[in-house]
Formats: structure tokens, sequence, C-alpha cells
């Protein structure tokens, strides 16, 4: 279903989720988890036995919970993770840039949706397009760089959606007024309802065709299957 946002309002950027929005996002994760896991079983046996991959989850997800001030930046939590598995078996030392390397490389190894880049080339040949995420993808790595003004990342502006400041941090950058700005992501709290609260306009990619969660408030402004879909309605304002 497409809502119409008001006429008179015009779109003149987008900001864009990347993590399920632009490709699928636990295939990456978990390849890059059997990477990892598969250097520490040929390099250091002895953490590989005491954390394989579900309990080095299980470590990952009590960092998170216990340092909520790094909320904002995952890189951090990886390598306080890293730094106590090698610390339970005794390792003071660990390799942290080295394991982060392996992680990173495999962690950007995406396979985008069918409909990403070609919708992706059409819409940042009108409008200036910021990524706006929460994670730690790498534009470089996966070869998409050049259709992005910029990059806003929770780690680098300190703050995760659906804070309000991440949102105006790319307005800023982009330097263009929040309600003249389009922000598309696939998650309805941390991407609808954190841009709507920071007063963009907003655009769910809803690829599995879910109803919009009434719990949440006001519908997104649009609610589409993917960003072929998003391209078309955004040509079709002119």
């Amino acid at each position: 279903m497409i809502s119409e946002v008001e006429r008179h309002v015009r779109i003149r950027a987008v900001t864009l989720d990347l993590d399920d929005t632009l490709w699928p996002v636990l295939p990456a994760l978990e390849r890059a988890d059997r990477d990892l896991d598969a250097y520490l079983r040929q390099h250091y046996p002895d953490v590989a036995r005491a954390w394989p991959i579900p309990a080095m989850r299980v470590l990952r997800a009590e960092v998170a919970a216990e340092r909520t001030d790094l909320a904002h930046d995952f890189t951090a939590q990886r390598y306080i993770t890293m730094q106590r598995a090698f610390a339970a078996c005794g390792i003071e030392q660990a390799p942290l840039d080295t394991l982060w390397d392996i992680y990173f490389s495999a962690r950007n190894s995406v396979e985008l949706y069918p409909d990403s880049l070609p919708a992706l080339q059409r819409i940042a040949e009108r409008w200036p397009v910021a990524s706006l995420t929460n994670g730690n993808a790498d534009l470089e790595r996966i070869g998409i760089r050049t259709h992005f003004a910029h990059h806003v990342s929770a780690r680098d502006t300190g703050v995760a959606k659906p804070d309000a400041r991440i949102f105006i941090a790319a307005a800023e950058c982009l330097g263009v007024a929040p309600a003249e700005i389009l922000h598309v992501g696939d998650d309805p709290e941390l991407d609808v309802v954190g841009a709507r609260d920071a007063g963009l306009r907003t655009a769910w990619i809803n690829r599995a065709g879910h109803p919009w969660p009434g719990a949440l408030g006001r519908a997104p402004d649009l609610d589409v299957r993917d960003m072929g879909a998003l391209a078309d309605w955004l040509e079709g304002r002119g």
C-alpha cells in the first residue's frame, strides 16, 4: 500500500537505512561468526572450545546489556566481547585487530536484494542520499559508496536510532530541513517512529507485507514492498 504524503511537501533528500533494507543482514552476520570461529579453532583452539559460536553470542548479548553506554557502538561491543573471551581463557593479549578484520570482512560480504541497486541508482541520480544506520556496514567494501552523498552512523554520531538526534545530524549533513527529507527503512520503531518523531517523512520497506503495528502510532507516509516501488513513487512526484 502507498499512502500519499501531502502534495505541498517537496522531498529534497533521502536518508536510507542499510541492513535489512538494502540487503538481508543475517546471512552476513552468521558468515562472520563462522569465519571468526574457524580462525579461533586454527590459532586459539582453547578459546574456540571454551567459546563456540552459541556461547560467544550469549557473551556478546551480556556485554550489550551491561554496556548500555555503548548501545550506539556495535564495534566497541564486539572488541569487549573478544577481549573477555580471551581473558577467561587466561590470555590477556588478544589479537583484537586481527579478529575484527576477519569479522568485518565477512560482515560486509552482503548480497543486495535484487531491487536495491537499480533503485538506489535511480534515486541517487535525482536526490542526495545519506545512509543512516545503527550498524557498522562499510559502503566502500560493499561497493555502493558512490551512490551516497553522506554516511551517518550511530557510532560516529554518538546516538542510535530511534533517537531524534541522529536524524537531525543527517539533515544537517544534507543541508535540508527534516520535513523535506524522506527516511527509508525496514524497522517500524527504529526507522519509522524515529524519523517521524524527528520531523522527517517516512517510508517503510515492508518486504513481507506486514500490517502496520497500531501500537506505534501513526502509520508511515509510504508503505512499500521494495526499493523499486519507492523509486517509482519518488519519480512519480518529480
